[in-house]
């Protein structure tokens, strides 16, 4: 379309037949039957890096599809007015005219009315040339005929097949027009009285009547549900109508980049179309290029910044409009920009990075031998996606349940982090807490053979020279500069009062507890061999948790301690003075050997981690000293930093949403409680005919252990919820879940919890699930083909 050169100008577009509602499909060149359809920041680099192993240019994608495709997305189906606006003037102008006409105006608004009885009863004439054609056999037949004949014809949707019209307005003009046809070998079927549905009414303005054009980029096909008793009227300014259309009015901008047309005040590139639609109000259409669409859905579907996860939601987004493309034809539209189709918000929803990734993927879809799937994607699988038959009661090859996770051992290797330190020779459970112990002593300044310690060394009793240096580091830490480590305190009694006076410098149990305190405390087995001057002590670090009795119940306090019991009331009273200086946070996934924490700032901060490292990972109730350990992100970690500013002390405990590569999302684990009354209430419409109910068993699981059946027990019958009703019957996230009861006084179920993974259907490609798969290293390749299982990526244009 040639535009008059002016500023930032809206053109408003009137016509009965639209060029932008022609579907294009991927056809097989094994494909030569018809077949029914089915349902900026620039880039560092061109996509894909090697195109023969990422897209192929196929012989088996259909020459038709060579041009972008444009998309119809309804953005309203029932306001009552819609209102469009630019900064510039309007123009009229048809859709199939080079010839565009100024309208003294910035803003309209278009409203529903009925027709007056006048304009009811104007008729026209339909030819049908052809019915019960594919949308493909359908556009190539009106192309025939205008190249051949020279008349416009149109497409005519009718059920799931179509039929092509041409429209004249009078019994001369339909003669004419047949023996046009004839002499160029096409065959008239019928002829009928058109429908005021399909025909253009004249305006306030005879010079804002709509041109035919004979542009051969043009295909008028018209399917829009419009009403036969009801026009469209734009007001300017004032009461009086600027224009009025039983057909749609199309608006459009001269300078898109700087002045867009805008609905409702929000900006969309391409035009925006309004029509009266069979409910009384009006339908408002985006009609817009298909890269230009996904640029408004890819970060409304996946925001997160993974320029391999956002491309791979670019090639599903575009994939998915082309499967859909006609969806809802006989509305008038494509697809609905919602969650029912894909999330589009338009020009202002566009970021740089996502439209770095649509432009790095133009025209790549996926296919499945030759043809674009049904590239259906969901938020969070829990880990696994689901067979499609399952929940959808289709099954289909590429939509089936997989693992959301890289393949093999290697998964974790981008996470991981190594020490070459040597592992402590710990031969018995007890002593693993002191392995511990030991490790957070060296780091913090206390001289320990790590070369000696095992189980053996441990147990051994501790020297007088040990004892003595140890607490002449625990003084001096607590910059108590007046104390002198006693010659003997290997004993319990004696190390008790040396260490209180290591920390304390003054009598501070002597002061704080009573005799009868001292006592109360001490009644264990030996108690009483408690030597006087240092009961209160004992005393004080026992109820402190600094000391801790033998598994008979005794202290031995006349026999020397051994070394582990030494380090770990030591390490026990630096802890409960925060003198070990240790940190904690929570864990991004890891990269090169650094550690990524979680920031309140928003950024994430890293710290590197010393190759010497002490690192210990929780299992069960124990840490172990471990060689490498991966941080997958999510990870409560405590920490010791040197002086260099590097990790030299790490312990690790798994991350509550586990490794699965949508670990990402907050609905990776979720529960939910209903009591008996909600589920009846939820379930009533599903279940009909078994009384109330009193029980929900789950009776059979999916390939990913999605419930895919659920048994309801009532009080006078047992029904059956199956696939994908299952998780919209009862209101729950997913329907990846356990469940647990909860009884009442009278042993019956009062409510259920369902303990559950996801967030969606659970089919398809993981949106989260990219987003991990590209943080571990994964490309868009990669990532599409772990969910879509047998496709290849195909560059349409």
């Amino acid at each position: 379309m040639k535009f008059i050169s002016r500023p930032a100008i809206l053109l408003l577009v009137a016509s009965f037949a639209s060029s932008s509602l022609g579907l294009f499909r991927l056809a097989s060149a094994q494909q030569q039957q018809p077949s029914s359809d089915s349902k900026s920041e620039k880039a560092s680099r061109t996509w894909p890096a090697d195109s023969s192993s990422v897209v192929r240019t196929s012989t088996e994608v259909d020459s038709a599809t060579s041009n972008e495709p444009v998309m119809r997305i309804a953005l309203s189906t029932g306001t009552s007015a819609a209102t469009i606006l630019t900064t510039a003037k309007l123009l009229s102008v048809s859709d199939f005219s080079d010839e565009a006409q100024p309208l003294d105006a910035t803003r309209v608004r278009v409203e529903s009315r009925m027709l007056s009885p006048t304009r009811l009863t104007d008729r026209a004439y339909d030819l049908e040339l052809a019915d019960s054609l594919i949308r493909d056999d359908a556009e190539r037949l009106i192309e025939s005929v205008r190249l051949t004949a020279g008349e416009e014809a149109r497409a005519v949707a009718d059920g799931d097949k179509w039929k092509v019209i041409i429209t004249k307005q009078t019994r001369a003009e339909v003669e004419d027009t047949k023996a046009k046809l004839d002499d160029a070998g096409f065959e008239v079927l019928s002829t009928k009285e058109a429908s005021p549905v399909n025909q253009p009414s004249a305006k306030t303005d005879a010079s804002q009547t709509a041109k035919a054009s004979t542009s051969p980029s043009k295909l008028k096909l018209t399917s829009r549900a419009l009403s036969s008793s009801r026009e469209v009227i734009a007001f300017a300014r004032g009461a009086a109508p600027t224009l009025r259309s039983s057909a749609p009015l199309v608006f459009a901008s001269s300078d898109e980049k700087n002045s867009p047309v805008r609905f409702n005040d929000k900006p969309y590139r391409g035009r925006i179309e309004v029509f009266a639609n069979t409910h009384g109000s009006v339908t408002v259409v985006n009609v817009i290029g298909l890269e230009d669409y996904v640029r408004g859905v890819v970060p409304n579907e996946l925001s997160y910044p993974a320029l391999e996860a956002l491309k791979a939601q670019a090639i599903a987004a575009r994939t998915y409009a082309v499967k859909n493309r006609g969806q809802f034809g006989s509305e008038g539209f494509d697809l609905l920009p919602t969650t029912r189709s894909q999330v589009y918000r338009g020009l202002s929803s566009e970021t740089s990075l996502t439209s770095r990734a649509v432009d790095e993927t133009r025209g790549v879809i996926a296919t499945y031998n030759g043809e674009p799937i049904n590239a259906l994607y969901t938020s969070t699988c829990g880990g696994r996606t689901e067979d499609a038959g399952n929940i959808f009661n289709e099954d289909i090859p590429y939509l089936r349940g997989r693992e959301c996770a890289a393949e093999g051992k290697s998964a974790f290797a981008p996470f991981t982090i190594r020490s070459s330190r040597d592992i402590f020779e710990i031969k018995d459970e007890q002593d693993l807490i002191y392995a511990r112990d030991a490790a957070l002593l060296s780091v913090t300044g206390f001289d320990l053979p790590l070369d000696k310690i095992s189980s053996s060394w441990l147990s051994s009793h501790v020297s007088e020279s040990e004892v003595r240096g140890w607490l002449n580091v625990l003084a001096r830490l607590n910059r108590n500069s007046s104390f002198k480590a006693p010659d003997d305190a290997t004993k319990a009694p004696a190390f008790a009062s040396a260490l209180v006076a290591a920390v304390y410098s003054d009598a501070r149990a002597d002061t704080l507890l009573s005799n009868a305190d001292a006592d109360y405390l001490l009644t264990f087995r030996d108690g009483g061999e408690v030597p006087s001057p240092n009961r209160a002590d004992v005393a004080m670090l026992l109820r402190d948790g600094v000391l801790s009795l033998f598994a008979d119940a005794t202290l031995r306090p006349k026999e020397t301690m051994p070394r582990a019991r030494v380090l770990h009331a030591i390490a026990r009273m630096l802890e409960s003075k925060n003198l070990l200086a240790l940190q904690k946070g929570t864990t991004r996934p890891a990269a090169s050997g650094v550690m990524m924490l979680k920031s309140n700032k928003g950024k994430d901060l890293p710290i590197a981690v010393s190759n010497r490292a002490f690192l210990f990972r929780q299992f069960g109730e124990n840490l172990y000293q471990m060689k490498t350990i991966a941080l997958v992100g999510g990870e409560p970690v405590t920490f010791h930093v040197d002086a260099k500013g590097e990790v030299d002390y790490l312990e690790v405990r798994p991350a509550n949403n586990g490794a699965a590569a949508d670990r990402f999302s907050s609905l990776s684990n979720w529960t939910a409680q209903l009591n008996l009354g909600a589920v009846q209430q939820r379930l009533g419409r599903s279940v009909r005919g078994i009384g109330a109910i009193t029980d929900l068993r789950i009776a059979r699981q999916g390939t990913s252990r999605r419930v895919i059946d659920l048994e309801v027990v009532g009080t006078q019958g047992i029904a059956h919820v199956r696939g994908g009703r299952i998780r919209s019957a009862l209101g729950l996230k997913e329907q990846l879940f356990v469940i647990d009861r909860v009884y009442d006084d009278n042993n019956r179920v009062a409510s259920f919890i369902f303990t559950g993974r996801g967030w969606g259907h659970g089919v398809g490609m993981c949106q989260f699930g990219a987003y991990g798969l590209a943080k571990q290293g994964l490309n868009v390749e990669q990532i599409l083909k772990t969910y879509y299982t047998g496709i290849e990526l195909t560059r349409m244009y």
